[in-house]
């Protein structure tokens, strides 16, 4: 039984983990990176999809992102879902190419971004405690319901603790990998 929780929060820990992930790779550096577009969506026959299933999203060099789109009418549409899409991004078509440049980060903008990083790092610890706190929590209600002994309860609830520490060492490692990538010109 104990093992069970054990497992079921590691699970949620590794969720929690690309969560994270996810949330700091959204958060942009100088560097193009066809990642940047995945939440940027436009308008296909209707309904809201999106770009890297209307265009073809590749990246042209360190700073720039190209997107082809598949069929030439996509173009204005990409372009000005692109130019909407709060990212500070200013697409520019050329031909049947969208070319969108990365543009220089400023010391002050780079010091915001950090902040935004940290927060979200902060996120993911919080969310590793939660699963901690539902773990011990079960691990508790076993004991109490005398289904394993206080012996297996402290030793269940030491190793959810040091997977706990694992998962915010993993946190913190990403969030100063982030912070260092943020910093670099």
């Amino acid at each position: 039984m104990i093992n069970d929780i054990q497992k079921n929060a590691e699970t949620k820990m590794q969720r929690s983990l690309e969560v994270l992930r996810e949330n700091l790779a959204k958060v942009r550096t100088g560097r193009a990176h066809t990642g940047l577009l995945d939440q940027v969506e436009v308008e296909y026959w209707g309904s809201m999809v999106p770009v890297s299933q209307v265009g073809n999203v590749t990246l042209l060099d360190a700073r720039t992102i190209g997107v082809k789109p598949f069929e030439s009418n996509m173009a204005s549409k990409i372009e000005k879902a692109i130019r909407d899409s709060n990212l500070g991004l200013n697409p520019a078509a050329v031909g049947d190419l969208i070319r969108v440049p990365m543009p220089m980060l400023t010391e002050e903008r780079r010091k915001d971004l950090i902040k935004v990083v940290r927060s979200e790092a902060e996120e993911g610890r919080v969310a590793v405690r939660n699963v901690r706190r539902d773990a011990n929590d079960s691990i508790k209600k076993l004991l109490k319901d005398k289904e394993v002994t206080e012996d297996d309860a402290r030793r269940g609830e030491e190793a959810v603790q040091k997977l706990t520490d694992r998962f915010i060492g993993e946190i913190d490692k990403m969030l100063t990998a982030k912070e260092e990538d943020l910093m670099a010109i």
